[in-house]
């Protein structure tokens, strides 16, 4: 009896994990070994900040899970203790949050994970953690497109202050010069005329 709810209660915390699974976008798989109690809570906070839950959890527990949401590739990274970070929102904050501790902790390894439904290695998961954040990404897009906007505003200040300085106008006293020029054409042409019957 005591061995069937046993059974029971593993069955539930499977069907959980599992579940929590197929929401995340990250599911990352870690070895904590040599972290301290104060790392520990540390690590718990900031992952938490980042929208991230992190469980430390049987590896027979997060094996039959990740079977349960049909996601293979990790059964190798399934030994020793293993401490597993669900992110149901971003996967990019956790991801950087755990590399930022990693390189503070050398005995805590990324072990490998899931970014949307995609296994990833170690290699592929640190890799997307170097990467600039969203915040970052989002003030250089801004940046760029302030630097645009402000080389069209000097365009037009510029079109402005040749207008202010009579460019427009320049061009119709051309226009309006015109009926001049073919005025004088025509007395050139009747004094040639007139020398012309003079001579004659």
């Amino acid at each position: 009896m005591a061995s069937e709810t046993i059974l029971n209660q593993k069955k539930e915390e499977v069907s959980k994990l599992a579940e929590k699974m197929k929401e995340a976008k990250l599911i990352l798989l870690t070895d904590y070994r040599g972290i301290n109690v104060e790392s520990d809570t540390k690590l718990r906070k900031t992952l938490r900040e980042a929208n991230a839950e992190y469980k430390i959890i049987k590896n027979n527990i997060t094996r039959r899970a990740l079977a349960e949401c049909g996601i293979e590739g990790l059964e190798d990274k399934l030994e020793g203790p293993t401490a597993v970070v669900l992110a149901a929102e971003d996967y990019l904050e956790p991801s950087k949050a755990i590399y930022e501790f990693t390189k503070n902790n050398e005995y805590y390894v990324i072990k490998g994970g899931v970014i949307d439904g995609e296994v990833k290695t170690a290699e592929e998961i640190i890799t997307l953690a170097k990467l600039p954040s969203r915040e970052t990404l989002l003030s250089m897009l801004a940046g760029a497109l302030l630097g645009n906007v402000s080389k069209f505003a000097v365009a037009l200040e510029q079109v402005r202050k040749q207008k202010e300085a009579g460019v427009e106008p320049e061009v119709k006293e051309e226009k309006a010069e015109e009926p001049k020029q073919e005025e004088a054409k025509t007395e050139v042409a009747e004094e040639n005329k007139e020398e012309a019957t003079t001579e004659a």
